[in-house]
């Protein structure tokens, strides 16, 4: 059965005000996109969480969306703070939980699995015990010893955006891969954005490449270039000026709002908003085909 929507419908039917959302992807295949519509469609009182918060976060507490943020690490990737989540953290306005990496992931794989909580050896990082109560420990029943526990996370909304997707949901992801299979599975309702929407038959021709299948998704949404800034391997490069360019807006709260004025409310959709970026930029974060060997699977 066919699960195609716009992003539009999608954001609209599966995310709601209050609810906990998770936009996955590590370095590359972060869903702006789908950020963007959350802003458009005016989203309150969400909790974001993510283990990198990138600037999809910023954007998105900027324009009011937010009212808690778990995360692992908060940073503008390579340039410094992310100016925004770190005053709203400072002063008060938004509430927030803190994880290791290792902690974030530990809880998407407990809510993926059904489990009450997860177990992990002894943080190098005690002060993360003392900050945040989810962290807790109880006793090995095998050594004796004590072990560090954190909850299940299951987010209500997670988007995933992918390299190629077929119109039922089974999704192909490669290069870097991060924690979208375990916020997948982890989530109540599952978006699918991808760069294309291809035939089930291509799917099926490389199974061990499909981190996301079906029976998990509820809605798959073309959405070419959904990524920018950050990129999508084999589509799109990473756009390192917009980061930059970033950490300078973000200084200034008037800055702010005239961006989101300009570039999100004041576009329709991820389209719109990719051809405004213009055919200089468009050739700048252009990539070159450079073709895994094939693999040869057999015919029986």
């Amino acid at each position: 059965m066919s699960k195609l929507c716009t992003l539009k419908e999608a954001i609209s039917n599966y995310v709601h005000d209050g609810d906990t959302v998770y936009c996955a992807g590590f370095t590359h295949l972060i869903p702006f996109a789908a950020g963007h519509e959350i802003i458009r469609q005016g989203r309150r009182d969400l909790t974001l969480a993510r283990a990198t918060p990138d600037l999809i976060y910023d954007q998105m507490v900027a324009a009011g969306c937010a009212k808690k943020l778990i995360f692992s690490y908060i940073g503008n990737p390579g340039v410094g703070s992310l100016r925004i989540v770190r005053e709203q953290l400072e002063s008060g306005k938004l509430e927030w939980e803190e994880y290791s990496h290792f902690g974030m992931i530990a809880r998407l794989q407990a809510g993926a699995a059904g489990l009450p909580f997860a177990p992990m050896n002894q943080t190098a990082a005690p002060d993360l015990e003392k900050n945040n109560p989810n962290y807790r420990r109880v006793k090995d029943p095998y050594t004796g010893r004590e072990v560090v526990t954190v909850p299940p996370l299951t987010p209500d909304v997670g988007i995933i955006h992918v390299q190629r997707a077929d119109a039922n949901g089974n999704a192909h992801i490669w290069g870097i891969i991060g924690e979208q299979k375990e916020v997948a599975f982890a989530s109540k309702n599952v978006i699918i954005t991808a760069e294309e929407i291809v035939d089930e038959e291509i799917i099926r021709s490389d199974p061990n490449r499909t981190l996301i299948p079906e029976l998990i998704v509820k809605a798959v949404c073309l959405v070419p270039h959904c990524s920018h800034p950050s990129y999508t391997q084999g589509y799109s490069d990473r756009d390192n000026a917009f980061y930059l360019n970033w950490d300078k807006i973000s200084e200034d709260p008037a800055a702010v709002k005239a961006w989101l004025d300009e570039w999100v409310y004041g576009v329709k959709d991820a389209e719109e908003y990719w051809q405004k970026l213009g055919a200089e930029t468009h050739k700048r974060l252009a990539v070159k085909p450079k073709f895994a060997a094939p693999v040869n699977y057999g015919d029986y």
